[in-house]
């Protein structure tokens, strides 16, 4: 029984009820207009006054805004289980536009098959209930209320259908939409690579200094630790800044991702010129650091220069956090067409364990989803050195190569 009853007292079964009426509307006052029904016959009547709803129906899809419309008051109306089902762009190919037509005609004769059905069908009710033999018939209200009622759901429905189909994204929209999806994933993935980077990099320097003034108890090593912590500090509040104005970036009229904002040097991007100044607070860390920087002036694009500052940058802070206090080589160079990235530390343990610790990292996925962005290739493991530089032991490096001419 309830599950007779329920559809019956659904609210939105009395706003799709309100959306087959205008339809009918429509209808009703086209027909009064032209042709008229005095002294014509019903076929006369129904080719005249179909044949002009056609056509008038046909030319007013051909107005892009039309669809737009219709599908605002689709979604206001027939109360789909998804908004996103139903479109609310304008026509922008003939493709939309034929659905559209055909989404108003039907939308029409729908309307008014439900709307005669309740003119005829309620006038021979209600005579039959006030009638001399009224209290016969009487037993016959619920089942007819029942019925109007369930006629009402069913076109409602089947309604709500015809919107989804005709109405819906056209393939062009849901690929536009698909793209869109796309992007703001990459973006959320290229944000939280730079949370990760920059705000990884000055936990670990940090906590490296702090453990390190606490163990060695020198107050003069104290102060420097505190100056570094606290330049560290400063950074990556920066940084978060920055994120966090890119966060709250809009589509039309906001800050570009390389640009500045209201708040200055908020919204600049670390570049490449910047690496010694990461190599310096590395130093101060404990960690000694060598670099060899070849790159011309000009040569690298703002985006390479960035990405590749902030691949050292997870490079190095990889170094710091499971080799601290062992030399890190970083080498920067352009060859060939290319920019190589290499950093390289001394293993402190054997080499399987420290593969095991760093191959699964949000850091190294990060350097290689950028490296496979930029068109390059980026590769992380331990590797043999037997030289006199690692003490007869292993390194870790970190090796990518990008192409100075993105997408190539």
């Amino acid at each position: 029984m309830t599950t007779i009853l329920a559809p019956l007292v659904a609210g939105a079964n009395y706003a799709r009820l309100l959306h087959l009426l205008v339809g009918w509307i429509f209808a009703g006052v086209i027909l009064m207009i032209y042709p008229g029904t005095y002294r014509k016959g019903l076929g006369e009547i129904l080719t005249n006054a179909v044949s002009l709803d056609v056509v008038l129906l046909a030319l007013v899809a051909l107005i892009p805004a039309a669809r737009r419309a219709e599908g605002v008051q689709a979604r206001l109306l027939l109360v789909p289980d998804r908004e996103e089902d139903i479109g609310v762009e304008p026509s922008g190919t003939w493709a939309d536009r034929r659905r559209t037509a055909g989404w108003l005609i039907g939308r029409v004769v729908l309307g008014s098959t439900v709307g005669f059905a309740t003119v005829f069908g309620l006038a021979p009710v209600f005579d039959l209930l006030t009638g001399p033999r009224a209290l016969r018939y009487l037993p016959l209200v619920p089942v007819l209320a029942l019925g109007y009622g369930w006629l009402v759901v069913w076109a409602g429905r089947l309604q709500l259908a015809m919107a989804v189909r005709l109405l819906g994204p056209s393939p062009a929209e849901r690929l536009a939409e698909a793209e869109l999806r796309a992007e703001r994933l990459l973006e959320r993935n290229r944000l939280a690579r730079e949370l990760h980077d920059s705000i990884g990099h000055a936990l670990t320097v940090t906590v490296l200094q702090a453990g390190a003034a606490r163990e060695i108890g020198d107050p003069a090593f104290a102060a420097k630790a505190l100056e570094v912590i606290e330049e560290t500090g400063r950074q990556a509040m920066e940084d978060l800044e920055r994120t966090l104005v890119l966060l709250r970036e809009t589509p039309a009229g906001g800050p570009s991702a390389g640009g500045t904002s209201g708040s200055g040097a908020a919204t600049e991007q670390p570049g490449i010129d910047q690496l010694p100044a990461l190599f310096d607070t590395a130093r101060a860390a404990g960690s000694p650091v060598e670099a060899s920087i070849e790159v011309p002036a000009g040569v690298l694009p703002g985006v390479l220069s960035r990405e590749s500052y902030r691949i050292v940058q997870e490079g190095v802070t990889n170094a710091l956090k499971y080799a601290p206090g062992q030399p890190v080589d970083v080498q920067v160079a352009v060859r060939e067409g290319q920019l190589e990235l290499r950093c390289a530390n001394r293993l402190v343990a054997a080499p399987a364990r420290a593969g095991a610790g760093r191959k699964g990292g949000k850091g190294l996925r990060g350097i290689r989803e950028r490296a496979v962005l930029l068109g390059g290739a980026a590769s992380a493991g331990p590797a043999d050195s037997p030289g006199p530089s690692a003490g007869g032991g292993g390194e870790w490096v970190l090796d990518v190569r990008l192409p100075l001419r993105l997408g190539s």
